[in-house]
This record gives structure tokens, sequence and C-alpha cells, in this order.
């Protein structure tokens, strides 16, 4: 069996029973530090990534994702799961090459959203939402990997939230072949559960941007699975801004103070 069967075959038991929580790095040295801190799993974050380019979410390329999923699988011994955006193209055919290409960069699962970019129209057509869904699974069960595959909707994140048309797709992702399904910014019990019981017995991921839940919540409600998205990387830009702020507007440091052995972390003597 190889390292990425292994990792698969651990990421889709995690999806079995119980919850666990699927924190996202942003580059090779916090996947490193996650790990130590006894995480199961992880999975990248677009936006993080895209920040640390200096760029906003959405704005880094296929050859880039495919690159940075590289380094984060290689680099930890963990399942990875990817945020593959949209599979960075609208038809399905070429999400399916696409989300080929993914595959083979070590990843143990991977998402692909409904949104579209577009302000004027921000979700895929039904159909062709499903049918890209259906590709991506198509394009996993032809690599043998047995990547699982979370299958997004994103009305919530994109303007739209009508918890009814989010049940709706999931329910219809689900159908053409998602493992797990996901709607990023829920957040009452009320729609949680909801979703929950829509595309039973198949796991949901759980976004948790903001304090609104606990894991045990989360886990009493029939979630498996619970991501965090860009806001570890949110959470390491204010503490940087605030910091650079003070030394901009002040001539202080009161914020250097109390800071963690970022060296002894990663081995040094």
């Amino acid at each position: 069996m190889s390292g990425q069967d292994e990792r698969v075959e651990v990421f889709r038991g995690l999806h079995v029973s119980g919850a666990f929580v699927m924190p996202n790095p942003w580059d090779v040295g916090t996947a490193l530090a996650l790990e130590q801190l006894g995480f199961k799993t992880l999975a990248t974050t677009s936006a993080g990534f895209a920040w640390s380019l200096g760029r906003a979410d959405n704005r880094v390329t296929l050859a880039e994702t495919l690159e940075h999923l590289r380094a984060i699988a290689g680099a930890v011994t963990l399942p990875v799961n990817a945020d593959f955006e949209g599979g960075f193209a609208d038809e399905p055919e070429q999400v399916a090459g696409n989300v080929k290409r993914a595959v083979e960069t070590g990843i143990a699962g991977l998402s692909i959203e409904d949104s579209t970019g577009d302000a004027a129209q921000p979700l895929y057509d039904f159909d062709l939402a499903v049918d890209r869904i259906r590709a991506a699974r198509r394009a996993i069960d032809e690599s043998g990997t047995g990547v699982v595959l979370t299958g997004r909707s994103e009305g919530f994140v994109v303007g739209l939230p009508d918890i009814d048309e989010t049940i709706r797709r999931l329910k219809a992702y689900a159908e053409a072949g998602a493992d797990c399904l996901y709607a990023p910014r829920i957040q009452t019990d009320e729609d949680i559960s909801a979703v929950v019981a829509a595309v039973s017995p198949k796991p949901v991921n759980l976004l948790a941007n903001a304090p609104f839940i606990t894991v045990s919540h989360a886990a009493s409600l029939g979630v498996r699975r619970i991501s965090v998205g860009g806001t570890l990387a949110r959470t390491a830009w204010a503490g940087f801004l605030q910091a650079a702020q003070e030394i901009a507007d002040d001539g202080t440091f009161s914020r250097f103070d109390g800071l963690p052995n970022v060296d002894a972390r990663f081995g040094a003597d």
C-alpha cells in the first residue's frame, strides 16, 4: 500500500463516526506545527495561501495550487484535504482533467465548489453544478486513488443564503458522488441540523470561522468534520498587523512579549 493509499484510508475512516477538526495551514511551516499539535488531518486554504503570495483569495493559478498541494502533502504524514476551489474550470471535462492532476500530488481529499466568481451569476446553474461534481467523481474513480470528494455549495458565501436551495444542491451533489457535503458559513443549529439530516448518512463538513460553536456541540448536531478555512491565517495576520501598526504609529514594541520559540518547535538545539 502506498503512502497516499494509507492516508486516504485513514481520512475515510475519520468520517465514519464522531467529529474531528481539520485545521487549515497555509504553508509548510504551519502544516508541520499543526501536525505536532496532534491533529489527525489537515486541509489547505485557498485564501490563506493566496494571502501568503500577496493576493486576494481566488487569485492563484492552477499550477501554483498544484505545487502548493504537493508541498503540503509532502511535508507531513497526515492526510491532507485540498481546497481545490471550483476545479479551476467551468466545464465538467476540464474540471475532471484538473482533478486528475490534483490527486497526483498526494492529497487524500479535495473539494469542488459551485461558486462562479461572477457577481452577476454567483452560482453555477444547478445542472451544470451537478455535472461538475459528477465529473470530479469520475476523475477520482479513474485515478484509483479513492480520494475523498467534498461537494461544496457556496450560497451563504456569495450572498444567497437560501437554506432550501443549499440543501437541494448538496443532496444532488451527494447523489452525483460526493463523499462529504459542505455549506460554508451556515451557523444556526437549525440550518446545520437540516443539512445533516438532508444528506445523511453521508458526512457533513462545518466551517468554524467564528466562535459560534464548539466541537462537542457540532458533534451533537451530527457534524462529522470541522474546518476553519482561512481563519487561522487571519488570526496570524491580525497579530502581525497589530504589532506592525503599533511600531508604525507609536514607535513601541509592546507586542514583542511572551512570543513562542519557533526554532525550538522545528528542532533547533
